[in-house]
């Protein structure tokens, strides 16, 4: 297959993979709080960095009310540790963490595929497919935050069809959490290529409503995932200073 190292098609927007509210009914705490969390999962703000209000405030041009806000729901996220006195931590990334959400989604996204066979369109699966491979350039934090986004859209869809609203949804807040690692791996090379194959073989799998193929198809992409985060994590010198600890 051919690999477009072209920006891919953009299919989800940035408010829709944060809070989902519209532009226009957001306040200044929710901006801050979205231009804030964008950057943390871009590695923009690094792992273990320490920040402030203060820098905060001047860094993003807003007053220290809506930064002091958006701090509470990152903390509440995981994503900042509070220190008193202190400031804030950016979350570090630790092995175990990266171990826990791969572990995790390996329960819950083949019993979604599972519940999905039989119930899923193969034109629009296909399409999504289409755009969430559409490829990405290593590096660019725009183009691999739209090939997250549509890439999120395809493994959600498959969910959707599961018709457990509950499932679906855990699945959507796991990737969620996982995009800052996913931005870690991305960076180093161009797997389009492969997850293109990937893909292929899973819907494959769906359409003839063999199960088995399928949940195996699955956690094939999930552990190619895990090996592309730790081996951009242990192999990268430009990484290894983005704080990334054993504990």
């Amino acid at each position: 297959m051919t690999t477009h190292k072209s920006k891919p098609e953009r299919v989800v927007s940035l408010a829709a993979a944060t809070d989902g509210k519209p532009a226009r009914e957001k306040g200044l705490s929710d901006i801050a709080y979205d231009q804030i969390r964008r950057d943390i999962i871009r590695c923009v703000l690094r792992p273990d960095e320490e920040i402030t209000e203060s820098q905060l405030a001047a860094r993003y041009g807003f007053g220290k009310a809506p930064i002091r806000s958006a701090l509470l729901r990152l903390a509440q996220d995981e994503m900042v540790v509070s220190y008193p006195r202190r400031g804030y931590v950016i979350a570090p990334i630790t092995l175990e963490y990266v171990k826990d959400l791969f572990d995790y989604r390996a329960i819950v996204e083949p019993a979604a595929v599972r519940l999905a066979i039989g119930n899923v369109n193969e034109a629009e699966l296909r399409e999504l497919d289409r755009i969430s491979t559409a490829g990405y350039i290593p590096g660019d934090r725009e183009s691999e935050q739209n090939f997250l986004a549509n890439n999120k859209a395809f493994h959600v869809a498959l969910a959707r069809a599961s018709g457990n609203r509950k499932l679906a949804s855990n699945l959507e807040r796991l990737l969620d959490e996982m995009e800052r690692l996913f931005h870690v791996g991305l960076s180093i090379r161009d797997r389009t290529e492969e997850m293109q194959h990937e893909h292929k073989s899973l819907i494959d799998a769906m359409i003839a409503g063999d199960v088995a193929k399928a949940e195996q198809a699955v956690v094939e992409q999930i552990e190619s995932a895990r090996q592309m985060v730790l081996g951009a994590i242990m192999s990268s010198p430009k990484l290894q200073q983005v704080s990334v600890t054993l504990a």
